[in-house]
């Protein structure tokens, strides 16, 4: 049996920058995750907005290029531009490998290959290698099927599926692509241009996975007959993306005290996917609620579920609203434009 004072479950975005805060508050913070190394495998399309530098300050060596504009093609209509759209594609290696050297320097122990096999109703951390550790707060930012989730009741019910892969860019592209069809039931595909490279995906209801190779195929030979990408697959990748709203972020487990963040607490946007600067930020407010817990404070965890209703509540309810409405809806070109941020009407 290990004891610590905070465990974090998953070293990705929100994990990570959940360690760095409670270790800077001088916690003891043991953080877990099942893969090798950070950031692999990719399992995102790697956009984020550029208000992503008021939480990773120093950004410049995971940018793979800025982006500029958002290009919009409603079925088979040339595209609608909306300019003044910045942000950054990211390497996710990099930039992960980099939020995780943060927290080992703020006194975090990161261990990978670390396989949970259960979390337990009084608050034990079982894993694969027959390894039990305990802690006084619990941060579950592992991912859309978290574990911490599920052992306090608190599960993504709805998620898309992707299929996305990588293939060589034939021209300099500074806008992130989407494309929105009927076609593409209960999501949309994409191009997300990354310097000398692209990331050509799609995301889809489940019910209808067995389709997203057809898709992503057909969007890949559409971009090679423009001349816009090239044939040769360098990359495949793919996962699922929580989409059914936020989810109430605590709970407890016996004497221990759980906090969610990022995907685990459903704070993706379930129109448009984005999640990765929503991980960092709850993970940065989930590390420094445990901090606070540890020191005795009984309502940081009430304080840290108050802040996430702040700041996403509104914006995650309307976009569930027009996620909902286009699931039952005919899905004509009105439908599409209203269930889509870069149209007026998404906002109305």
């Amino acid at each position: 049996m290990e004891s610590t004072d905070v465990l974090v479950l998953g070293l990705g975005p929100a994990g990570a920058a959940a360690a760095a805060a409670a270790g800077r508050r001088g916690c003891k913070v043991v953080a877990l995750d099942r893969k090798h190394v950070a950031g692999i495998p990719v399992q995102c399309a790697e956009f984020v907005p550029a208000m992503i530098g008021i939480d990773v300050v120093d950004l410049a060596d995971s940018v793979r290029q800025p982006i500029e504009a958002m290009a919009t093609y409603l079925e088979n209509d040339a595209p609608d531009l909306r300019p003044n759209f910045p942000g950054y594609m990211l390497d996710r290696e990099v930039f992960d490998s980099a939020l995780v050297s943060t927290a080992t320097q703020a006194g975090a122990r990161c261990r990978f290959d670390s396989c949970i096999r259960k979390v337990t109703a009084g608050g034990f951390v079982e894993l694969s290698n027959g390894h039990t550790l305990r802690a006084r707060v619990i941060v579950g930012a592992d991912g859309p099927r978290s574990r911490a989730g599920k052992a306090i009741g608190c599960v993504n019910a709805e998620l898309v599926e992707t299929r996305q892969i990588s293939v060589g860019l034939c021209k300099p592209h500074a806008a992130t692509d989407i494309f929105l069809s009927a076609g593409i039931p209960g999501g949309y595909a994409w191009l997300f241009p990354k310097r000398d490279v692209a990331n050509v995906g799609a995301g889809v209801n489940p019910a209808h996975k067995s389709r997203l190779r057809q898709i992503v195929a057909c969007l890949h030979a559409s971009l090679v007959r423009e001349g816009r990408v090239g044939r040769e697959i360098l990359g495949l990748t793919g996962g699922a993306i929580p989409v059914g709203g936020m989810l109430k972020p605590r709970g407890t487990l016996g004497e221990t005290l759980v906090l969610l963040a990022g995907d685990a607490a459903g704070l993706t946007n379930p129109v448009t996917g984005a999640g990765i600067a929503a991980a960092v930020h709850s993970g940065r407010l989930a590390g420094k609620a445990a901090a606070a817990a540890v020191s005795g404070d009984s309502v940081a965890a009430q304080m840290y579920e108050e802040e996430l209703e702040d700041v996403y509540r509104a914006a995650l309810d309307r976009a569930m609203r027009r996620r909902r409405e286009l699931l039952t809806t005919p899905p004509g070109k009105a439908a599409l434009r209203r269930g889509w941020i870069a149209y007026a009407e998404y906002w109305q």
